[in-house]
Formats: C-alpha cells, sequence, structure tokens
C-alpha cells in the first residue's frame, strides 16, 4: 500500500480554498462596538489580547447581541466574553510552557526552543489566518508568522541545518503574495492594510544558496507580483499633491522611489485606544492623517521611532508617509536585481536588462536624494519638503547591506558607526532616547545583522567583529542572569533588557534567537 502524506493533502487543501480568498475583514469591521468598548476599557493589559481571540460563533451574531446585553445594569463585559471568545493559547492541545535548563549555552536553548515556537494552522481561527506549512513565530505576544521577523528567523534555522522548516516559510509567503499580491505584516486579518519591510527577495537567496539557483526560477512570478505591488499606481501620480500615490513617489526628476504606507487611515484593531488617545491630544491634527502615519510607521517595522516625528519628541509628531526611507529603498533595489538575476536563469536578456536598470536607477536616486555629504551616512528623504531628515540611524546601513554605496560612503559611515553607534552590547539603534522602543538606548537583532553583513561586504571586519562579540556577549550575559531571550536589549547601560514602545518587553525570541545563532555558527547566506 502506497503511504499518503497527510500533511501534504492538508497543505494542499489550503492552497485549494486559497487561490480565490474570501475577502476577511479586519475586527474593527465587524466588531463595532465591542471592539471599541473592550479596548476602551483595557479589559486585558495587552490590546492584542482580544483581537486574537476566537469567536465561539459568528461575529456579527455576537455584535448584534452585544448591542442588546450591554443596556442591562448588571451587564459583565469580561463575562460576556469570556463566554464567547476562547484564546487559542490556551485552548486544549494550545501551546505548552517551555522550561528552560540552567545547563544549556543559548545555543543548545535556541536549538531547543524552535519546536516550541513552530505552529500549524490550515483553518481560519478568528483573525489568524491559514496558512499551508508550519512556521516559527517570534513568540510571546507574537503568534503569527510575521514577514520581516521570519527572514531573521530563517537565518538561525538555516544555521542550525533546519532547511525544511525554512523552505516551508519560505512557501507560506510565496501563497500569501501569490493569493493576495502581497505579504501582509502577519497572518491576521488586521494587518492585511500594510506590508512590512520587503525581505522575501533576501529569503528566495537564502533558499538558493542551499538549493540551487533554480530556486529563483520557482518563485519569480511572487516576485513580480511583490514588486507590482510595491510599485502600483504610475498613472495615478500625476493627479496627487505631491506626486505619491500609496506607497509610489515620483521624484522631481522622474525617478520612482517608495515609501512605507497603510490602506486604511483608522485606529488600529491591535492599538484602538492609544491611537485615539494619540488624536485626541494632537488637537493640530486631522485624526485621519495622524492614523495613516502611525499606520505607516508600522509598516516600517519601525514602530515607533523618532525617525517618524518632524522634530518633537512624541507620535502626535509623526509623519511617517512623508519620509522616503532609506532601508526600504536599499531593499527594493535588491528585489529588482533578484528579479534581474531570475530573468537571466531563464535566458530572457530583455528583461533581465529593465529590472537591473532600475535597480541602477534606484541606486542613484538613493546616492543623490539620501547620502549625506555634510553627516558622511544616508538618512531619510523628506519628500513634502524636498530635504533630508538629517536623523541618525542604522536604517543608514542598509546601503552598505546592499552593496550600492561607494567604497569611499562606506568608508564614512563605518567611521560613523563607530563613532555614534557602537555601544557596550553592541550597535543602537538611534543616537535620540526619545522613549520609543525604536530609539536608543535599545539594539535590535535584524539590525546587529544588517549591519554587520554590510560592514563585510566593504572590508571592515575588525568592525563587524566587534559589534558580533558585544551584541552576543549581552545576550549571553542577560541570559545567565534572567533565563530569558528577548525581543530588543539595552546595548547601552543596565540590565540589557530592553524598554520602551507600546507593550511590555517580549520573550521568545524569534529574530534574536536567529541572528545570534548566526553569529554564533558564522552562518553567512
Amino acid at each position: 500500500m502506497k503511504f499518503i502524506d497527510s500533511d501534504a493533502i492538508q497543505s494542499a487543501a489550503v492552497h485549494a480554498r486559497g487561490v480565490v480568498p474570501r475577502q476577511k475583514k479586519s475586527p474593527d469591521e465587524v466588531m463595532g462596538e465591542l471592539l471599541a468598548d473592550v479596548q476602551s476599557k483595557e479589559l486585558y493589559p495587552d490590546a492584542k489580547t482580544f483581537v486574537d481571540m476566537v469567536p465561539r460563533k459568528r461575529i456579527r451574531a455576537i455584535e448584534q447581541e452585544y448591542k442588546l446585553v450591554k443596556q442591562d445594569p448588571h451587564f459583565d463585559l469580561r463575562e460576556f466574553v469570556a463566554r464567547h471568545f476562547y484564546d487559542l493559547s490556551h485552548s486544549p492541545g494550545g501551546i505548552e510552557e517551555f522550561v528552560s535548563d540552567p545547563g544549556e549555552t543559548v545555543s543548545q536553548h535556541i536549538t531547543r526552543l524552535w519546536p516550541h515556537l513552530e505552529r500549524c494552522n490550515r483553518t481560519d481561527k478568528g483573525t489568524l489566518m491559514a496558512l499551508p506549512h508550519a512556521y516559527i513565530v517570534p513568540g510571546g505576544r507574537f503568534n503569527e508568522q510575521f514577514y520581516w521577523d521570519s527572514y531573521f528567523i530563517m537565518l538561525g534555522l538555516a544555521a542550525d541545518g533546519e532547511w525544511k522548516r525554512v523552505e516551508k516559510m519560505v512557501k507560506n509567503v510565496a501563497y500569501m503574495i501569490r493569493t493576495r499580491g502581497y505579504v501582509p505584516t502577519a497572518n491576521r486579518t488586521y494587518f492585511l492594510s500594510r506590508s512590512q519591510p520587503p525581505v522575501f527577495a533576501l529569503m528566495v537567496r537564502l533558499l538558493a544558496g542551499h538549493k540551487g539557483r533554480r530556486v529563483l526560477r520557482e518563485y519569480l512570478p511572487q516576485l513580480m507580483q511583490e514588486y507590482r505591488f510595491w510599485m502600483r499606481g504610475v498613472t495615478k501620480l500625476k493627479q496627487t499633491e505631491h506626486l505619491a500615490y500609496r506607497r509610489l513617489v515620483r521624484t522631481p526628476v522622474g525617478v520612482l522611489m517608495n515609501r512605507y504606507y497603510d490602506n486604511k487611515d483608522t485606529p488600529r484593531s491591535e492599538s484602538l485606544r492609544v491611537d485615539k488617545e494619540t488624536a485626541a491630544g494632537a488637537a493640530d491634527r486631522q485624526a485621519d492623517r495622524l492614523f495613516l502615519h502611525l499606520r505607516t510607521a508600522a509598516e516600517s517595522g519601525w514602530d515607533f521611532s523618532a525617525r517618524w516625528f518632524r522634530g518633537g519628541d512624541d507620535l502626535d509628531d509623526i509623519h511617517a508617509a512623508d519620509i522616503l526611507p532609506v532601508d526600504l529603498n536599499c531593499l527594493l533595489y535588491l528585489l529588482e536585481e533578484t528579479i534581474a538575476d531570475a530573468h537571466r536563469t531563464i535566458l530572457q536578456p530583455i528583461l533581465t536588462y529593465r529590472y537591473h536598470r532600475r535597480a541602477q536607477k534606484r541606486k542613484q536616486a538613493i546616492s543623490d536624494y539620501m547620502w549625506s555629504e555634510a553627516s558622511g551616512f544616508y538618512t531619510d528623504y523628506n519628500f513634502h519638503h524636498h530635504e533630508q531628515t538629517g536623523f541618525l540611524s542604522l536604517a543608514g546601513v542598509f546601503p552598505l547591506f546592499a552593496g550600492i554605496a561607494s567604497i569611499d560612503q562606506a568608508r564614512h559611515v563605518a567611521r560613523r558607526i563607530e563613532k555614534d553607534f557602537l555601544k557596550a552590547g553592541g550597535l543602537v539603534t538611534t543616537t535620540v532616547e526619545s522613549g520609543q522602543q525604536w530609539d536608543s538606548p535599545n539594539g535590535w537583532a535584524p539590525l546587529q545583522w544588517v549591519a554587520v553583513e554590510g560592514l563585510r561586504r566593504y572590508g571592515y571586519d575588525q568592525l563587524a567583529d566587534e559589534v558580533t562579540t558585544r551584541w552576543t556577549e549581552l545576550v549571553e550575559r542577560v541570559y545567565k542572569d534572567t533565563g530569558r531571550i528577548v525581543e530588543k536589549y539595552n546595548v547601552v547601560d543596565g540590565d540589557g533588557l530592553g524598554g520602551g514602545g507600546e507593550y511590555t518587553l517580549q520573550d521568545g525570541f524569534g529574530w534574536t534567537n536567529g541572528v545570534y545563532q548566526a553569529f554564533k555558527k558564522s552562518f553567512r547566506p
């Protein structure tokens, strides 16, 4: 009898259902009053908790019942929610508690942690959308396959030889592109209006380094689809005030560049109360525009940082949608070059040239608009005001990571990194301390990786080694003191635990695990 792979059958079923997926709606579109009341009354310490819960029956029926019973003077909101929703992690077959072993090294701990962070979700459950293959989640409050987190998780999996897990996650991303035309922030309905830093090309190249260049051919359709998502709207640019439509911007000299954006301008479902409070405290700003800027920063992955502020020190000063980010445009340069390379594998010289040419134009534009001779560094560009922001952040190392900096520019960047960003525990994210989590004194795993790889690319191995050593030793010290691997670290001083932001420090943690493992095992794609 021939063995039937039930895993393959279930994956095929998700694929079949997903070719033309039903339009998903986020909680703010279907819950109405119930969502607003739960979030405003802070029923849960973390606002993400409620939007991740699974309804026990149709959500519209729950909302209709809520409108009736809430009029009762003895109505108990907490009891109502408990009766009509459940938490996946607390359900039968939910996530078991992971127990640390004090005798393990950090690397051993991470290797044993991968299966604990693995999820398999082939049916929609509340806001959680089905994916055909198992995936590794970041951990803590984040129990989804997040887009840019996944690439840095994959680095650690690859370092551990877990190539099957890597490939499954790549296939999930390709599935989301194929069925939706882009990669949502994560497989949650409330993330469907935005993406994240486009790292799918990096994922494909990582897998191609293991399986061969045929991988480029295999995923070329999805690479093209993602590119079209970011470049959509060329014909509409002339009709807009600042030559910008969604994620696409035309510079005064006619070059196409990109910004982060969000297709909605309402409060985020997972941060409803906080967003409304921010708008209420910004009397001089239109609420819908402020919500758009908040959502835009969320798409960048840097939510939040003074990088997105107009010069103030709080969220009511945010203007992220007015900015051409240097990191985004470097990643899209890499996407264009990867598409060109993929066309080269199928002997399409005209298309190879076309996308290589587009990449070269973007490369020149990054130098023209984002290189600052005065600071010897790359900064973002405010296309509304036609000037560089002048804000120093580790986004400025992406041109080295992408290989588009000149030798002289790389020398200046390396000098600035050593002078202003290198701290006791690695690289600090920005030179500003604002209280936001993507600012000083925090350091983040993905940015350590990007900086180290960029420095190595230009021959600054000694500085790259110093960054690697300082950051991995900080991770080890925090693990020894607390038994925790966390989302972000204070690389400047103190106990090393990161702070700031909209939620408490999270354990797990996907991209920290991935980057640490890749560093310790000297893995390079």
